[in-house]
């Protein structure tokens, strides 16, 4: 199966004329991510994530599931470039978790370009996913619908942070190397099977809403605005499909409730 317009927009909601505009572009960005969950729960159940674009379209779409950065912004891709849109894949060294020495590339992002100005694209950063473009300017703030973000210089990197009450917490930092699949298919292979790995450990699920707001279920932790813990294994597989519109049931991409209580943190 490949790309197909009309069920992505069903899929997301996108109701309005599709060209390649700066509109079209923040529309598409804030519905995708208000609309497909960041979820790794392939990579808890060791599953081999796929980044060959029927793969993620089958499973993200048709499916009804959600991913992880490169599955994300794979699809963004493809629907930007089926609409008309110039965009090119870059790659990114996480900081968030502030490592103590310099990480790999192990996040996909996007660049568009429309009239010669260059924004910066991401629906797979889990709950500090952006919600619109950025553009790829440096020393100003740019706020969203669910945040203030900032590009900055860091050495020959452009560094991505959001502010917070008590300053500016780095995400990422990247240069605009193009990157290619089959770079993305060996990160890819080293975030999800590499035993170390954060995603390997640590079910994360996140959406955001239209009205501000973001979805979080982090192990057994479930965030909307108000933090509470959640208990059975039931009552979170529930939670899956109710708050965060995960459809479990598919022949090839559902996950039944024993083997999700088989992953689940304890």
């Amino acid at each position: 199966m490949t790309f197909e317009r009309q069920t992505y927009f069903a899929r997301i909601g996108f109701q309005a004329k599709a060209v390649p505009t700066l509109e079209t572009l923040q529309r598409i960005h804030l519905l995708h991510t208000c609309s497909i969950p960041f979820e790794n729960l392939d990579v808890l159940l060791g599953r081999t994530i796929r980044l060959e674009l029927d793969n993620v379209f089958e499973k993200l779409v048709v499916a009804g599931r959600g991913g992880y950065c490169y599955e994300q912004n794979a699809l963004l891709r493809a629907a930007l470039e089926d609409i008309g849109f110039e965009v090119e894949d870059l790659a990114a060294r996480v900081l968030i978790t502030q490592p103590p020495e310099m990480p790999p590339r192990t996040h996909r992002l996007l660049l568009v370009t429309i009239n010669q100005q260059r924004y910066l694209a991401d629906v797979g950063f889990g709950g500090k996913t952006l919600t619109s473009p950025l553009r790829l300017e440096t020393d100003v703030e740019q706020p969203t619908a669910h945040g203030v973000y900032r590009l900055t210089h860091l050495e020959s990197d452009y560094l991505l942070s959001i502010k917070q009450p008590d300053g500016w917490m780095p995400l990422y930092r990247f240069d605009l190397q193009p990157q290619y699949f089959s770079d993305f298919q060996v990160s890819n292979h080293y975030v999800s099977t590499w035993p170390e790995s954060y995603f390997r450990h640590h079910l994360i699920v996140c959406l955001h809403k239209t009205d501000g707001t973001t979805l979080t279920l982090s192990d057994r932790q479930f965030s909307d605005e108000q933090r509470e813990e959640i208990g059975g294994e039931r009552a979170m597989y529930q939670l899956l499909q109710e708050k965060f519109g995960l459809r479990l049931d598919h022949g090839q991409h559902g996950i039944s409730v024993a083997e999700f209580t088989a992953i689940c943190p304890k």
